[in-house]
């Protein structure tokens, strides 16, 4: 069953690493860093808990500015093995203590792989100082973290990502600092997530020892943290080496001990955060589920609109095309030159019922003008798609312009709003293809006819250019005397088309042509309409990835479930009681080694040791008297 949940943890791991928002929704930015954090956190720590359940427990000591983390951890280990700053940041590069039995655990990147190990003290970030211990015992690892509060970021980012590998919290905190938001948003992150963590209330002053730890329990109550253990260290001052009295830390030491030798409760503490951690991810994996969708319903409405621009510019030509629009100006005139002024007239009169017995003689004085006529409806025809194609392009992009997600695009791409620089060669190019069929179509069907010495009279291009100017049969774009002559030139270009063709053979023609044009006005526009879908299609999203992030974490619920990681018989969040850790005596043992050499820079010459005997934490031997107060990292007396 866990090889099926790690499976899944994986595929959701892959897929989280290719998450993309790229419009500048609300939230995409924070939904980019959740996935990516997510992400990190499956490799970090799920995945690699998962597969290894009996690897030590690893404490993270994490917490706010100065708030004496580092001197704590040394304290805790009775020696100094990770340095207090002075300076603020203070630490800087995270440093992990374990038991030399335990090193195997540690010493590749089965955890924490994006940090490079070192035993050597380091100020580096991306370093995670590596440090054997044998006063620690067997299943148990402390890591000293950043400050969650520095004022460097990666620091900031780095504390996160170690906290979010963390199988426990020990989150430290001062009685001045208790307060503070930060360490509260970190606290109630770790509700959400049922992180088992223990909280330690540092520094409080004589006269505050019973009302700080008390505020702080109470609200560690109201934000559903009431199981949380609460450690209080008085403030004091510490020795020569920078170390708290160790009566003031042996209570905390002895919960961590208890907790790293009792192997029932050691994997109750990691079963709680892993189940806790995999029920965090599938609720973020959720919302980042949604942030997706958002972002393909917003890129879906950035086509749609620029589509519809698109579409209504097809309307327009289609609705002048066939209005009577086209019927003016030089179309006009050169129809009028071709059919001759004066027997226009009288076949606007006499309403063309000679035209049939008069054609050859109508014709033959101006067989050439035919063509003059077609170039007309030609440019007529370019400057109607011209118009359309810009007017579409500025409509689009004022669209997008105005909403959230396609600013920044439109931005990006100003050449959007306007057609692009070969639309209008395409649509003299498209116009000259489209006439020429048009004349094929003429003379194709003319070779089937007797009337073959008709259309030779009038001429090829005459007879197409009647049948473009019966396409723009209709005259509702047109008015006053306009109307009339329009509607005038269209019967008589009908006329004559039947008086070679027939009424059915002409009208067979006219909708092949019609339908002919409309499929090159579509093409046309498509073309331009493609450079918006282009500027789409580059932003890289997948469409069917919420889809694939919901099948995942409906399959990992399900494995969760089945798999019972949170089965160690304790809720969100409890540890055991601090009294009933204490009563297994298994402090934390500290028998330094001939060879056990700390950095130089680390220890004072002549390191204090100190031996607890394992049956009475209360009797410590060889301790020194307190001497004077040591600044400790953040300057100030322990």
């Amino acid at each position: 069953m866990a090889a099926g949940l790690e499976h899944s943890l994986k595929e959701l791991r892959r897929e989280l690493t290719q998450v993309s928002l790229p419009l500048p929704l609300p939230d995409a930015a924070a939904t980019v860093t959740t996935a990516r954090k997510v992400s990190g956190q499956l490799g970090d720590y799920v995945l690699p808990r998962l597969a290894n359940l009996e690897a030590p427990l690893l404490a993270v000591v994490g917490g706010s500015t100065g708030a004496g983390k580092s001197t704590l951890v040394n304290s805790l280990l009775a020696r100094v093995v990770t340095r207090p700053g002075v300076l603020r940041p203070t630490t800087k590069s995270p440093v992990l203590v374990y038991h030399p039995g335990d090193e195997h655990w540690f010493d590749d990147d089965r955890i924490l792989a994006g940090l490079t190990r070192t035993r050597a003290q380091s100020d580096t970030p991306t370093a995670l100082q590596l440090v054997s211990e044998p006063s620690l015992p067997l299943g148990l690892a402390l890591l000293d973290a950043p400050d969650i509060d520095s004022v460097v970021s990666t620091n900031r980012a780095l504390a996160d990502t170690l906290l979010a590998a963390a199988d426990l919290w020990l989150f430290v905190t001062s009685a001045a600092r208790y307060s503070d938001a930060v360490p509260w948003d970190f606290l109630t992150a770790a509700a959400d997530r049922a992180v088992a963590m223990a909280v330690v209330l540092n520094r409080v002053p004589p006269e505050a020892v019973t009302i700080v730890p008390a505020d702080l329990r109470r609200m560690m109550d109201e934000r559903g943290l009431a199981q949380v253990p609460e450690f209080v260290i008085p403030e004091t001052t510490t020795d020569a080496a920078g170390l708290l009295p160790d009566a003031v830390v042996a209570e905390l030491r002895a919960w961590l001990a208890a907790l790293a030798t009792d192997a029932n409760e050691r994997r109750a503490v990691v079963a709680q955060t892993l189940d806790g951690a995999i029920g965090n991810v599938v609720q973020k994996v959720q919302a980042v589920a949604l942030a997706i969708d958002d972002q393909v319903n917003a890129a879906t409405t950035l086509g749609e609109d620029a589509t519809a621009a698109y579409q209504e510019a097809a309307r327009v030509v289609a609705a002048q095309v066939s209005d009577g629009s086209l019927l003016r100006g030089e179309v006009l005139s050169r129809w009028h030159e071709y059919v001759g002024t004066s027997e226009f007239s009288k076949a606007i009169d006499a309403k063309v019922s000679w035209l049939k017995d008069k054609l050859s003689g109508l014709f033959r004085t101006q067989p050439q003008a035919g063509a003059q006529v077609q170039l007309a409806a030609g440019s007529g025809l370019e400057a109607l798609l011209t118009e359309a194609g810009d007017a579409a392009a500025e409509r689009a992009a004022d669209v997008w312009g105005s909403s959230p997600a396609g600013r920044d695009l439109i931005t990006s791409h100003p050449e959007l709003a306007r057609s692009s620089t070969h639309y209008q060669d395409a649509v003299a190019r498209t116009i000259r293809e489209w006439q020429s069929d048009v004349l094929e179509l003429v003379a194709s069907e003319g070779k089937t006819k007797r009337n073959t010495a008709r259309i030779a009279a009038a001429g090829v291009n005459g007879i197409g250019a009647a049948l473009m100017l019966f396409i723009f049969a209709n005259t509702g774009g047109l008015t006053g005397a306009e109307v009339g002559v329009a509607g005038g030139t269209t019967v008589l270009a009908q006329k004559l088309l039947e008086s070679i063709f027939g009424d059915t053979a002409v009208r067979t023609l006219a909708q092949t042509a019609r339908d002919d044009l409309a499929a090159r006005v579509q093409g046309l526009l498509a073309g331009e309409l493609a450079r918006f879908t282009v500027v789409l299609d580059g932003l890289g999203l997948d469409t069917r990835q919420p889809r694939r992030l919901r099948k995942i974490t409906e399959a990992i619920k399900e494995l969760r479930r089945e798999h019972e990681l949170g089965s160690g018989g304790r809720g969100p969040n409890e540890l055991p009681p601090q009294d009933e850790l204490l009563s297994i005596t298994a402090p934390i043992r500290l028998e330094p080694e001939d060879d056990d050499i700390v950095d130089a820079e680390l220890v004072e010459d002549d390191p204090i040791v100190i031996d607890l005997d394992a049956t009475d934490l209360t009797e410590i031997t060889d301790v020194p008297a307190p001497q004077s107060p040591e600044d400790d990292e953040d300057g100030e007396p322990a």
